[in-house]
Parts: C-alpha cells; sequence; structure tokens
C-alpha cells in the first residue's frame, strides 16, 4: 500500500481555531519561545529509557562493508577505564601537570571584590589520616573549589590542634624513662606532633585538597599560643574566668580534669548499685508523734557509687511528695520511703512492707540521721528539687564533693565540701586507714560496701548497667571530684550566645537547636588541666597560702615573654622575667621569691576555640563557614561562638555545616579486632594484595563522600567503594562519547548559531540549561549528594540513553562539515564544558584529565583557572519541550510497540488531530514523509510519515492511540490533541553504509549516503 498521498492540511481545517495561526507563526519565525508546561517527565523518560535496550540501533557500517572507512567513528585516546595502578598514577601526573600546588596561591592573586572563607577546624596532631579526615577534608575541598570556580577568593588555612593529654600520653608511650621533667614531656609531645602532622598533610595533599600549604596554623606556634593568651586576658578583664572550688568531671586514668566535651558515654557500663540503711538519729519534729513509739526506724537510700558513702553530709528530699513509714514483714524492721516508691522497693528487696503511716516531705524538716559507716557522724535531712521518684527510693545520698547538685545543696545549707579523693582517683588519709590509698573505682568500692555490710547497714547489692561517663582518650571510666580549678562563666556569656547563634545558617537545621539545648545546660566551661603540653594558665601561686596572683600587668607580661620565646618559656625561664615588678605591686606584694608559677595548661578546646583571633582576625575576616563533625556542636562550635561573643559580642562563622561519622558500610564501628577499618591511604594506593583491596585513586574516595548523605552517619566498605568506582566508570564511557565525537571540531570556527541548530540540538541545550541551574543551586545548600544524583540522572538518562542513541547516525554517517553534524557537535562540546565543569569540585583529577583531551585544547587550558558552568540564557526555551517531548511521547509509544526489536526495521506513520500538536511536529517535518527529518531522527525510524487522518485504505488493527497535553501561557490556553502511531515493516531495503531501511538496492548506499560520499 502507497503512503504518498495528499494529506489535509490542518491550518485550512475548518476545526483549527483561529486562536492558533498567531501562535504557529510566531513558533515558525522562531520568535521567543512559548512558556508550556505539562506533567511529570517521569513516564516518557522511563518508556524512552527502555528504546536504548533494542539490539542494532547503533549499528553502522559492519568491519567487512566497503564502506566502513567512509563512517566517521569516535576518536579519542581518553580512557574508559584506568585499572590497576593506572589511576592512582594518573592522579598523581594530573596533580604535577595541572599545577595544583599552585592553584591556592594563583586564586589568592585573582583581582575580585568577592571573598569565601572557609576556616579549618584544627584535626588533632596524634594518628594517622582516617576517613574521617577524608570526609571533613573532602567536603571542605568540594566547598573550596566550587566557590573559587565561581570567582570567589577562597582563604582556607589548614590547621593542627597541637597540644593536650592524647598527644602527650602518645608520646610517652614511645619512651621508656618514666619520671621526665616537664620540659622533657614538652619536647617529646611536640616532636610526636610534628611528625603526625607531616603524615596527614601529605595525605590531604595527595587527596587534591587546596589549601594554603606554605602558611598552616599551628596551636603550638608562640604567636598562636600569645593571641591565645590575648583571648584570656580579655575574658579575664571582663569577669568570665575565675577560679572555683567545685565538682568537675575527672579522669583518674590521666590525672586531670575533664570538660563535658571530652567525654563519651559507655550505655553498656555495670555498676555495683547498692540499698542502704541510713538511721534516724533525731526525728523530725513534725513526725516525733509517730515515730516515738516504734522501735529503730531507718532510711533507705540506693546508690550506684558506693564509694562516695565516706563523703556523705546529707540525705535529700523531695519537699512536696510523700513519704511511707513501713513496716518489714520479715524483719519487723521500720523505714521510711517515698510512697510512689514503696512497691517497687519490696519487690527489690524480695519482701513486703506495710504502710504505718504517710507524710509530706516539708515533715523532715530539722531530722537528722547516722552516717551508715563513721560512727558519731551525722546527716541532716535536706529538701532539694533534684530529689526524683523516677527510680531509687526518693531519698538521695547527697556527697558535695561528688555531685553537682550535693554541692548546690551544700553551699546553700553550708555543709562541708571535702573531698577524700586524690587526682589519681585514690582515697585520701582523710578517709581513714581502711580507704586509703584505695582506687575508689576498683578496690575502693569494694571496701566501702564491705564497710556497710560490717555496719549492718546494708539491705542489698546488685549489678547496674547503665549510661557511664568516661574519659574518650583512654576510654576508661571518670569520677566527678571537688577541686580548685578555673573556670569560664558560661552562665553569663550562654544568652548572648545563642542570640548570636539564632544568627546563623544551619546546615542541618536540627543542629541549630541540638547546640542551643547544649548552651542552655552549659552553666560553666573548666578551663585548666593538670598536664604539661599545652599553653600555661597565667597565673602565680603564692608559696604559703597557695593565693593565686594573676592581673592586667602580670598577663601582659607573659603575653610579651611568650610572642618572643613560646610558651616553654613557662618551665624555661626564671620567675624574674615572667612575674614583672608592675604586676607584683599591683598585688600588693614585693617579695617575688614567694611566688612560683602554676602548673596547670589551658583545656584544648580553649586552644582550638580561639583559633578565630589568629586566623581570621588578624586577617580582617569573618568566616563564611564552618564546617565539622557533629561531635564538634559541643566542642569547636561551642569554644568558638563562647570565646567571640565574650570579646566581639559575635559569632566567628555565619553558617555551620554539621556532617556525620564514618561507620562500616553494614553500619558497625570500624576495629581493628572486626578487620572492617579503611584506611584512605589503602584506598587510594591499594594494599598488598590488589585482588582483596585494590588501588582506586582518591576521586573514588572523593566520590563516596560527595554521593553519601553527610548529615548522618556515612557508611564505606568494599562494596561502597567498588559502586562508586563503577559509576565513575559509566561517566567515563560518557565522556569518552562526547571527546570521541568531537575530533576535528573547533567551537571558535566550526559552531552553529543556538537559532539554526536541530531542535533535538537546541533541546539538549535547553536540559543542560536546566541542569547547570540545579547543580549550582545544590552546590550552594551543600547538597553534595544531589549533584551526584543529578550528574548521574542527566549523564545517563538525557544523554546515553536519549540524545546520543537518537544523534549517533548524524554524528557517524554525515559528512563530517555539514552543518547538521555541526550542529549536534556544538550541542556536544557545551555539554562536554558544562558537564566537567559540574563535577570538578567533586572529582578534579578526572575534570582536568578530561581537558588534557580536548581536541581543540589550547595549552593553558585548566578547568578550575577558567571558571564555572557558562550556560546561555539562548538555551533556556520551554516551548521546545513540547515539540520534542510530543515527539518523545509518541516515540515511546513506537518503541513500546516493538520492544526487543531493531527500530529500524520498521516504519512509523504518525496521525495527528489538527491542532497545535500537529504544528509543532511540522516544524520537525516540513514534508509528509521522510527518512531524514529532525522528526524521524528522533522517531528512530528508517521513515516517519506526517498525517492529519488516517487514510481509508490503512487497516487500523494494531494502531496505539494516546494524547499528549500541551499548556500555554501558564494554562491560559490548553489544548489536549489525539494522536495514532501505526508501526509498519519498513519499505525499503538496507544501507550498506548506514544501516538503515533506506536504499533502493543492496548494491548501492541509500540517497543520503549517496549525497555524502559524492560529496566526499
Amino acid at each position: 500500500m502507497s503512503l504518498a498521498r495528499t494529506r489535509s492540511c490542518p491550518r485550512c481545517s475548518p476545526s483549527f481555531s483561529r486562536k492558533w495561526r498567531p501562535v504557529w507563526k510566531m513558533w515558525a519565525l522562531r520568535a521567543p519561545p512559548f512558556v508550556f508546561s505539562r506533567g511529570p517527565r517521569w513516564a516518557w523518560c522511563w518508556a524512552r529509557g527502555t528504546a536504548s535496550a533494542g539490539p542494532s540501533r547503533g549499528a553502522k557500517a559492519s568491519p567487512d562493508s566497503p564502506y566502513r572507512e567512509t563512517v566517521i567513528l569516535p576518536r579519542s585516546d581518553f580512557p574508559v577505564q584506568l585499572p590497576g595502578r593506572l589511576q592512582p598514577e594518573t592522579e598523581l601526573e594530573i596533580q604535577q601537570k595541572c599545577g595544583f600546588s599552585e592553584l591556592y596561591s594563583w586564586q589568592r592573586q585573582r583581582k575580585t571584590k568577592k571573598e569565601f572563607c572557609l576556616h579549618d577546624g584544627p584535626p588533632y596532631a596524634n594518628g594517622d589520616p582516617h576517613v574521617g579526615h577524608a570526609l571533613n577534608k573532602i567536603l571542605k575541598d568540594i566547598t573550596n573549589r566550587f566557590h573559587m570556580m565561581r570567582d570567589y577568593v577562597v582563604h582556607y588555612v589548614p590547621g593542627w590542634d597541637c597540644h593536650g593529654l592524647p598527644i602527650e600520653l602518645k608520646a610517652l608511650s614511645e619512651c621508656e624513662e618514666d619520671d621526665l621533667s616537664p620540659m622533657e614531656i614538652r619536647q617529646k609531645a611536640k616532636e610526636f606532633a610534628e611528625k603526625v602532622i607531616e603524615k596527614q598533610k601529605s595525605a590531604f595533599i595527595r587527596w587534591g585538597i587546596m589549601a594554603d600549604w606554605d602558611n598552616c596554623y599551628h596551636t603550638f606556634d608562640k604567636k598562636y599560643e600569645a593571641k591565645q593568651l590575648h583571648i584570656f586576658h580579655q575574658m579575664f578583664d571582663k569577669g568570665y574566668v575565675y577560679q572555683d572550688y567545685k565538682p568537675v568531671f575527672w579522669s583518674p586514668s590521666t590525672n586531670t580534669a575533664l570538660a563535658e566535651a571530652e567525654l563519651e558515654y559507655n550505655q553498656q557500663h555495670v555498676s555495683r548499685s547498692v540499698y542502704i540503711k541510713f538511721p534516724l538519729s533525731k526525728p523530725p519534729p513534725k513526725l516525733s508523734s509517730v515515730i516515738d513509739g516504734l522501735p529503730a526506724v531507718n532510711l533507705i537510700i540506693w546508690t550506684t557509687q558506693a564509694w562516695t558513702i565516706p563523703s556523705n553530709q546529707a540525705v535529700c528530699y523531695m519537699p512536696n511528695s510523700e513519704y511511707s513509714i513501713v513496716k518489714c514483714s520479715d524483719t519487723e524492721e521500720h523505714f521510711i520511703i517515698a510512697s510512689d516508691r514503696v512497691q517497687s522497693t519490696a519487690a527489690l528487696l524480695d519482701t513486703q512492707f506495710d504502710v504505718i503511716s504517710t507524710f509530706k516531705g516539708t515533715d523532715f524538716e530539722n531530722g537528722m540521721c547516722s552516717h551508715p559507716t563513721i560512727p558519731g557522724k551525722q546527716s541532716p535531712l535536706l529538701p532539694a528539687n533534684h530529689v526524683t521518684m523516677s527510680k531509687g527510693t526518693g531519698l538521695v545520698h547527697t556527697a558535695p564533693a561528688h555531685g553537682m547538685e550535693d554541692f548546690g545543696v551544700a553551699s546553700h545549707h553550708q555543709l562541708p565540701m571535702d573531698c577524700l579523693v586524690d587526682e589519681k582517683g585514690r582515697f585520701t588519709e582523710a578517709a581513714g586507714s581502711e580507704l586509703q590509698k584505695k582506687a575508689v573505682l576498683e578496690e575502693g568500692n569494694e571496701a566501702v560496701i564491705q564497710m556497710l555490710q560490717g555496719a549492718k547497714n546494708l539491705l542489698k547489692e546488685e549489678k547496674c548497667v547503665h549510661s557511664y561517663p568516661y574519659d574518650w582518650r583512654t576510654k576508661k571510666p571518670v569520677i566527678i571530684r571537688a577541686s580548685k580549678q578555673w573556670f569560664i562563666n558560661t552562665a553569663n556569656l550562654k544568652s548572648a550566645a545563642q542570640e548570636a547563634l539564632k544568627k546563623v545558617k544551619c546546615v542541618p537545621a536540627s543542629a541549630m537547636n541540638r547546640m542551643l539545648e547544649m548552651l542552655d545546660r552549659r552553666t560553666y566551661w573548666c578551663i585548666s588541666r593538670q598536664r604539661r603540653w599545652g599553653v600555661p594558665i597565667p597565673v602565680f601561686c603564692h608559696k604559703t597560702t597557695g593565693n593565686p596572683l594573676i592581673n592586667k600587668k602580670s598577663i601582659e607580661n607573659v603575653i610579651k615573654v611568650v610572642e618572643q620565646h613560646g610558651s616553654d618559656a613557662w618551665w624555661t625561664l626564671p620567675i624574674e622575667q615572667l612575674l614583672s615588678s608592675d604586676a607584683l605591686a599591683k598585688a600588693d606584694s614585693h617579695d617575688i621569691n614567694d611566688y612560683i608559677q602554676g602548673q596547670d595548661v589551658l583545656d584544648i578546646w580553649f586552644d582550638s576555640g580561639t583559633s578565630w583571633a589568629h586566623v581570621l582576625e588578624d586577617a580582617g575576616i569573618t568566616a563564611d563557614l564552618y564546617l565539622e563533625g557533629k561531635d564538634q556542636l559541643g566542642g569547636w562550635f561551642q569554644s568558638s561562638l563562647l570565646t567571640s561573643v565574650a570579646v566581639r559580642k559575635k559569632a566567628p562563622y555565619k553558617a555551620l555545616v554539621v556532617h556525620g561519622f564514618t561507620l562500616g558500610e553494614k553500619g558497625e564501628k570500624m576495629s581493628k579486632s572486626i578487620g572492617n577499618v579503611v584506611d584512605p591511604d589503602v584506598v587510594i594506593n591499594g594494599g598488598n594484595d590488589h585482588s582483596t583491596d585494590p588501588p582506586y585513586g582518591a576521586d573514588i574516595l572523593r566520590w563516596w563522600v560527595a554521593e553519601s548523605n553527610i548529615y548522618t552517619e556515612v557508611l564505606i566498605g568494599p562494596a561502597v567503594l567498588n559502586s562508586a568506582r563503577d559509576d565513575i566508570n559509566k561517566l567515563r564511557n560518557t565522556l569518552r562519547f562526547l571527546l570521541g565525537n568531537l575530533a576535528s571540531f573547533s567551537p571558535e570556527a566550526d559552531s552553529i548559531p543556538t537559532s539554526d541548530m536541530y531542535l533535538i540540538d537546541q533541546y539538549i541545550l535547553h536540559l543542560l540549561h536546566g541542569y547547570a541551574t540545579k547543580v549550582t543551586q545544590a552546590y550552594k545548600e551543600y547538597d553534595y549528594g544531589k549533584v551526584i544524583r543529578l550528574l548521574e540522572a542527566f549523564h545517563t538518562r538525557e544523554l546515553s540513553s536519549f540524545y546520543f542513541s537518537i544523534v549517533k547516525d548524524r554524528l557517524y554517517c554525515e559528512e563530517e562539515k555539514d552543518p547538521k553534524r555541526r550542529s549536534c557537535q556544538t550541542a556536544l562540546a557545551a555539554v562536554l564544558d558544562t558537564m566537567v565543569r559540574s563535577f570538578a569540585p567533586i572529582l578534579p583529577h578526572l575534570a582536568e584529565e578530561v581537558f588534557q583531551y580536548l581536541p581543540y585544547r589550547k595549552e593553558s587550558d585548566s578547568v578550575f583557572r577558567s571558571g564555572w558552568m557558562n550556560t546561555s540564557p539562548v538555551w533556556k526555551k520551554p516551548g521546545l519541550e513540547e515539540a520534542v517531548e510530543g515527539a518523545c511521547a509518541m516515540r515511546d509509544a513506537f518503541l513500546g510497540s516493538i520492544a526487543g526489536k531493531n527500530a529500524l526495521e520498521y516504519q512509523v506513520v504518525l496521525v495527528i488531530e489538527p491542532g497545535l500538536l500537529f504544528e509543532l511536529m511540522e516544524v520537525l517535518q516540513h514534508e509528509e514523509c521522510s527518512s531524514t527529518s529532525q522528526l524521524n531522527e528522533i522517531m528512530m525510524a528508517s521513515q516517519t510519515t506526517l498525517l492529519a487522518e488516517v487514510p481509508r485504505e490503512m487497516a487500523t488493527d494494531d494502531m496505539i492511540q494516546g494524547t499528549f497535553l500541551i499548556n500555554l501561557e501558564g494554562g491560559d490556553i490548553r489544548e489536549e490533541s489525539t494522536y495514532k502511531v501505526i508501526v509498519l515493516p519498513a519499505a525499503k531495503l538496507k544501507c550498506l553504509r548506514c544501516r538503515r531501511y533506506t536504499a533502493d538496492s543492496t548494491e548501492t548506499p541509500c540517497a543520503r549516503c549517496r549525497e555524502v560520499l559524492n560529496g566526499k
């Protein structure tokens, strides 16, 4: 049957409304495009994705074809994969060839008014680089490279936290001597830190981190230490710094006070909890009428820290709660406990209680009880609001030296607060001979329990599994111990700090609430540590009284000394050079020999928390961003905020980005015993056995960082890394196609104006514009996972599965310089340039590698020295979507009907009712039947026929019907057009050159190919 018949003209049809004619004229003249909108793209995208699976569609001249040499196949040396050592070796070559080490200084010299400052939270200089470092540093580098490419001058000075106990302990573990002087300890600690810094620095550079590596900051640098003491001085002058005796977290394993941020909680800690009798020695007056006729009455208390009983000074009750006097059915003893705890306590003691009387907590007033282990000692009954009824007995043993709330009660009632535990966590002589020198968490605890047993005041002992604070460095339990320390009064600071924080952008937003809550709970910050490796607190102590000497003059003099000699001077110089006569006179003292240097050093959170003063303030910069792990909400983020608000009344940062921790790929913590520790060096260079630990290179590590949901825990392991490698290899395949088809193309000489390009080429530029806009926004929002998702969707779906499959024939079979082919190459060049720039911050090595293979590359070409994606607003043509996607809707119906078959073996007839959809298809195909039209290229058939009605003689049994909705002018004009797709076997023979069924003979090529060959 012949399809060569006159089709009815829809523009002449009565059904073609007058309102469509202006639209048609505008479109035909390629005036500014109409704004079309439509429903979700996912349905037709899926269908067109499946189309690419059909066999033979991209097949061209076979190897034995006489026309093989006339087909323009892609030509590029760019490798699809870099197996084995090739990946890391190529990256090293790229770093050297493309000037990675000079990039930071180059961009700092640019003349631009825009500046972006990311202040580096200093990693701790106490161990090898690990994947946690990689996560953090790579996130920062992606951020910096994005801003640099966007024409910002980036300020990023890397630093290291060099003082503190972990470094001191590591350094001491490497030497055999035990009795080292302070300066010997400091020297060994500094040497250890310096070695670690060099190792970490080398790793960071290998990962491709762009930074000011020649001017890093270290907290042990004398200029840094002097600036830190200057901040201390300002806070002291403003009354924020003070010395006091109060309970603090204390680490017996390291003999020093700890801040809250230096703790971690063991949820499976096991304590020996005890139920203890406190004999009532003096009944409260309001209860005397009830108690006078009874035998001995005991209060029952419960504690998980039996070792604190010798320090007991009171028993506290809740004033508004109800209490009961009960009789034990087994022993007939009488006890007092909270009414709400009668049944649970009786069950726990495996007995029954009979309630004799009940009363309000206020009736305890003026009562006294006997100490359970110290004969003759009395403990008063005192009201307290910290008593709870959720567990225990409603009566709380109170040891002021070992509890924050206990200390508050003692302060209010002027009770003794003596501490019976020394800095090593052992009982002192004041605790008595039975306990002296016994560790409170070990044999000392056992001794107290035995004393309770001997005094017949122990009712029950049992194991209690609960959350308990540990020293995050030694992983050993801590205690609360009263001692004289230096503090920052955060109670007076936190209101201003919270207001400053509310002006900061937090990503994720939930981090803001968490940090505000932490600040709200923080009443003071203990900043003194009883170690040697750190910056000394500039205080002098009177040899006889122990009273501190610290004033404006004394601090200023110490700062001058430290600026010149560093903090070692505190231990090496005589006191005459440290304590000035002016400072001595100001303290109304005259004999310098009455004083010695204090032995406490500053908390390392104060060290790092003043980094803004050294790195930013001197440069006159406020940080645009701090980016660290979630543990810094209570650490560096907070210490930096508090010190800055105290001194400058503002936050040191404009935005915070908070990421999670790294875990094994099954969500488990990394452990050498489990064997799931991931070493970044092994990831990049491979392990001893490349079959189990292959070399992936740094870009695989960077891809893993970018694609992860960094706001939760970030998983890594072999499966994750293999998946990342596969994803990058797919991307490399797309890049190779782009490079290969740009051979012999020069954008400057061969580009086609956008208005003259094929509509499908204009359409891919339209999609490219949208892609670039979304990617840029994702980078701005620090959503690098979204960047990866957009990239993968664009290169796999829009390019490989859709656009490439459509344009291969035009690229391979048209004459090399034909405008139709140049149109496609113009689009491919724009796609390649935009796509490479879009992933360059994430994959800098791959981006620069691609530029090395550009056919039109200039010697000076570099991704990072030539700016961000440069898409043209001319590309944004929403009207293109309706034309191309209308055709795609019909193409998908066609391809879906021949699933698994070669589309070139068919011709397709499109029957569209008169209306706008028909008009749009006529733009793509002017003649009724064509094998070379833009519409046929999209349909991917050997021939396409466009009709307004079905020919009478045509069979319609297998006809596919559908509709396509067009919205114009924001919905003011809507038209839903119906269409029919008729699929027929190709009427002609297979062309030996282009493989389409468009030839009249098996011996000669088709008309199009003959024209190309004649031109050659």
